[in-house]
């Protein structure tokens, strides 16, 4: 109890010794909801159309409007669109131009309620800024980057969108070393205001395409969504790493014979592990995807 309380002392002490904006950043969750956490998948323009119309014929949902614009804050134009289905949402875009530097490392986009509090947020959570606070067509980002080199995109619309909610939430699968995981797992879960669910030391290999050893896994769940954080020496067989996003489905081989049937190849097959049966799924343009199912 003695040491409890003298933690909980010294951590009230250092909240107090922040300047005031630091603490009201600290102290607040700018997340919206998991289905405005976007996944940002990168595909030439010939490949577009097909891609999306793979995405949205396996998972269900609708697609946005399609244009051409400038998302980036120095001179580019891509073709941009969102699906929506329930599984989780992507922000898809096929530059017609180079694609400037660093975008396409991103991994995905999180609306925030405020971008420059979020922004402060994060950075006195432990992330760095790779891309400063920019206006593009309906809003404004930023890019920052947490411990082991993950990168993600906040951002924040003029007119706040209203995308229905998901019938299963989709995990972040997030790949990093073991010198930075701690690192990552805390500032994450401090800036999302999230909690670790599990953390698993000796995970099954099987997961991650190296049967008969273990690694370290670890889920979190935030406003943002789900995250899995997989742990490993980065000798990992293809495609493991990777992948972006595990989308949850209900049926996992209905949903595959629809993926295969939109143009999909079904590049591994399904491993059952720690109450899921899971595929990885690649789509007409490259994007690759972990689906998996809950089994009992």
């Amino acid at each position: 109890m003695r040491l409890s309380q003298a933690f909980l002392a010294s951590a009230f002490i250092a909240l107090l010794a922040l300047p005031a904006g630091a603490k009201d950043a600290a102290a607040k969750d700018f997340s919206v909801g998991p289905q405005y956490d976007t996944t940002h998948v990168y595909v030439a323009p010939e490949d577009y159309d097909r891609f999306m119309a793979s995405f949205v014929a396996t998972f269900g949902g609708t697609l946005s409007k399609q244009g051409v614009f400038q998302v980036t804050p120095t001179p580019s134009q891509t073709m941009s669109q969102i699906a929506l289905t329930p599984a989780g949402t992507i922000s898809t875009f096929g530059f017609k131009t180079p694609i400037p530097y660093p975008f396409g490392a991103e991994r995905t986009g999180y609306l925030v309620t405020d971008i420059d509090a979020a922004v402060k947020a994060a950075k006195k959570a432990g992330a760095t800024v790779m891309v400063s606070t920019f206006p593009d067509p309906i809003g404004k980002d930023a890019v920052i980057t947490w411990p082991g080199g993950v990168n993600m995109q906040l951002y924040w619309h003029t007119t706040p969108p209203n995308y229905p909610a998901l019938a299963t939430v989709p995990e972040n699968r997030v790949y990093v070393s073991p010198d930075a995981a701690k690192a990552f797992v805390k500032g994450f879960v401090a800036f999302a205001h999230g909690k670790v669910t599990s953390d698993t030391a000796k995970a099954p290999g099987a997961e991650i395409g190296k049967p008969g050893t273990s690694y370290h896994r670890i889920r979190i769940e935030s406003g943002y969504g789900k995250m899995v954080v997989l742990v490993t020496d980065g000798q990992l067989p293809w495609p493991y790493g990777r992948e972006l996003t595990g989308y949850e489905v209900a049926d996992l081989d209905a949903t595959l014979t629809k993926a295969k049937a939109a143009g999909a190849s079904v590049i591994s097959e399904p491993v059952n592990s720690d109450g899921r049966r899971a595929a990885m799924v690649q789509f007409p343009g490259g994007y690759i995807a972990e689906i998996h199912a809950l089994v009992p």
